[in-house]
């Protein structure tokens, strides 16, 4: 992920900045999405585990990252509450 990009973007719904999520909290969202416990605000049950995602600093809200590009839609963002 482009640092200069993450120093300019936000998330389009509470407009705090995004942080690349760590390694660890990845893991468990993953491990998440793998047990069919995850799903989108559009409402879509995500199977696929994430390569990357981007984090509201209060870590409430995750975005993907696909092929190195943020998904910053609505539709798109896991409510963090969701992982165990």
């Amino acid at each position: 992920m482009d640092k200069k990009l993450l120093d300019i973007i936000c998330c389009p719904l509470t407009k705090l900045p995004l942080e690349l999520l760590g390694s660890d909290l990845l893991a468990r969202l993953n491990n998440a999405i793998a047990s069919g416990d995850i799903v989108n605000r559009g409402g879509q049950n995500l199977t696929a585990p994430l390569q990357e995602a981007l984090v509201t600093r209060d870590s409430r809200l995750v975005y993907p990252v696909r092929d190195s590009i943020p998904i910053l839609l609505e539709e798109e963002s896991i409510d963090w509450s969701q992982v165990n």
